[in-house]
């Protein structure tokens, strides 16, 4: 016993065959060889076929070869599988803009021939369909694909499409909806001015960032400028309980220096010379001194005895100036410059 197949797209082969008291199948077949058996008794004659998990692929017209008492007789059978279109896949190619086309395009990946579709636009949600607007086109050798020309507001809505054979039908919507020209215009342009403003502000921060750290750096980088001041006078720290006493062992010390110098100029036939005077500076004030002028009290240095061992002279006789009045600062504070 033997069976053949043929299909539209294969030649005539053998897919399963009981000679000898065996039965072989043809691993040629793909996965048909281990679906085919013989549905019964075989041995008594009976070679009727089983096919089990019946697939598309599985139709085809089938050979029956059977050799008895050395002869053979033929017999034949035509299968054809139908299968329920598979759930379709709507797409839409186009773009969205008042005045433009849509195609709108479905298509099921399994079915038995022939397949028909069926575009349609659904109404109320849905729950009645209507007709397709007035300027669609159909393909007529493709009536999977319809085209939406000169897309306006009544283009729009849910639409849907149908596909059916002898088994069964599948569908699948999609929804279309229309961009105003202005309305493009308008969001990419606020797209552009956020992108804008969004830069404008990072760059802020950063010009902002920068001169700081650039301020920063010039401070840790300029050296620091000390200037020196005038050397101070040197002050001696005086009690003020003994400032009294200093004042006047100073005045008696001044006088007794300046008559000693009178007198030894006198005895060597000198004129005296007058003192010197301190210089002032033009605002009337002693460097070293501070800014206000201490006030000065006279002293006049008490007349002392004249050494035993020295000749008298007559002042008169002395064409030089009278010895200068020494003035000495008043003590205004704790402690005095000497």
């Amino acid at each position: 016993i033997e069976w053949l197949l043929q299909t539209a797209t294969s030649k005539q082969q053998v897919i399963i065959t009981f000679f000898g008291g065996k039965v072989y199948t043809n691993e040629a077949a793909g996965s048909q060889a281990s679906r085919l058996s013989f549905a019964g008794e075989y041995l008594g004659g009976d070679a009727s076929l089983l096919i089990s998990d019946l697939l598309l692929t599985d139709t085809g017209e089938y050979h029956c070869k059977v050799k008895s008492v050395g002869k053979y007789h033929w017999s034949h059978v035509n299968l054809i599988v139908l299968v329920k279109p598979s759930k379709p896949r709507c797409w839409m190619d186009g773009k969205l803009l008042e005045g433009s086309d849509v195609k709108l395009s479905c298509k099921s990946s399994d079915g038995s021939d022939p397949i028909s579709y069926k575009w349609e636009r659904v109404l109320d949600k849905g729950k009645s369909p209507g007709k397709l607007p007035n300027l669609s086109l159909i393909d007529l050798k493709n009536p999977e694909i319809v085209t939406l020309r000169n897309l306006t507001m009544e283009s729009t809505g849910v639409y849907r499409c149908t596909a059916s054979n002898d088994v069964g039908e599948e569908n699948c919507t999609i929804e279309v909806t229309m961009q105003h020209v202005r309305d493009v215009g308008m969001v990419a342009g606020a797209v552009v001015g956020i992108y804008l403003g969004v830069l404008i502000v990072i760059l802020i921060i950063w010009l902002v960032f920068r001169k700081k750290e650039k301020k920063k750096y010039e401070e840790e980088e300029t050296p620091n400028e000390i200037k020196e001041d005038a050397e101070a006078p040197k002050a001696k720290l005086v009690k003020p309980n003994s400032l009294s006493s200093s004042r006047s062992g100073s005045s008696r010390s001044g006088a007794s220096s300046t008559q000693s110098m009178v007198h030894n100029s006198i005895q060597r036939g000198h004129r005296p010379r007058p003192p010197a005077v301190a210089a002032l500076k033009e605002n009337g004030h002693p460097p070293g001194f501070p800014q206000s002028p201490p006030a000065y009290t006279a002293v006049v240095p008490p007349k002392t005895p004249e050494p035993p061992n020295t000749p008298k002279f007559n002042t008169r006789n002395m064409s030089g100036p009278t010895p200068p009045t020494l003035m000495v600062p008043a003590q205004t504070k704790a402690f005095q410059t000497v």
